[in-house]
């Protein structure tokens, strides 16, 4: 069975930054299968849009030994293919080393690092060469220092690295493969600290030079971009949207 229109893959969809995703490049033409543990959030997703009969709902846990099988399986059964690979299922809410244990660390690596190494094994040998591509959602924890997010920040600039990597590897083979390195986003898992937190405002938010919070959409345009023929000479690339968080220690005038 050949396809046409691109057929994506999009790990921790159930919220967040993976459901602005999914609902992005449906909206922009592609075919989705969404993995996440909870099916009732994967279905809320498909709820939400214009094109509903182009998800397939997959309930796992990215880091169980046949996930990876399982989701490029999914794709290939369901759409006849698979062009792109989005791994964005991962966990925050890091602490500093002295207070990190080490189920803690090995949690955070199998999540954040080594499922992305795993799926990304497994969906290689079926990415279309010129057509194919790999977005990791990195962060820019793992481009600089930030107080107490230590593993967190280690898996982040881990896959970083991993993207170079994999883009030197198989770039040859006509696949790219770019991150994104998300700042403050608006989602679920941070906006308590958001509103509630004082310190985190003002040292996350009032501290972008772009004055407003990042929305999930913000990633999901860069995600979508990243995957376009658009971006088809750029591989290897970590794309920050921050707001300009990073740039610098911006303060706001008086």
């Amino acid at each position: 069975m050949t396809h046409s229109t691109p057929v994506a893959l999009i790990t921790g969809a159930g919220q967040g930054l993976g459901r602005a995703t999914a609902l992005r490049l449906a909206e922009a033409g592609a075919r989705v299968v969404i993995t996440d543990l909870d099916l009732a959030l994967l279905e809320q997703t498909r709820a939400l849009s214009t094109r509903p009969d182009a998800f397939h709902l997959l309930r796992q846990d990215v880091t169980a030994e046949a996930a990876p099988r399982e989701a490029v399986a999914a794709a290939l059964e369901a759409f006849g293919g698979l062009d792109w690979l989005i791994n964005n299922a991962g966990i925050g809410k890091a602490k500093s080393v002295g207070e990190t244990t080490d189920e803690e660390w090995d949690r955070y690596t199998d999540i954040n690092l080594r499922s992305v190494f795993r799926f990304s094994r497994e969906a290689l040998p079926h990415l279309r060469p010129g057509r194919g591509c790999i977005v990791n959602l990195a962060s820019i924890f793992g481009l600089l220092g930030h107080p107490g997010v230590a593993p967190y920040a280690a898996t982040k600039a881990a896959l970083v690295g991993l993207t170079r990597q994999m883009a030197v590897d198989y770039g040859p083979r006509g696949i790219r493969v770019n991150a994104v390195a998300p700042g403050i986003i608006e989602t679920p898992l941070t906006r308590e600290r958001i509103q509630g937190d004082a310190r985190f405002k003002a040292v996350m938010i009032d501290t972008t030079p772009f004055h407003r919070i990042g929305q999930p959409e913000d990633v999901a345009n860069a995600i979508h971009f990243l995957c376009s023929d658009q971006a088809g000479f750029i591989s290897g690339h970590t794309l920050v949207v921050d707001g300009g968080w990073s740039i610098g220690n911006y303060v706001a005038m008086a």
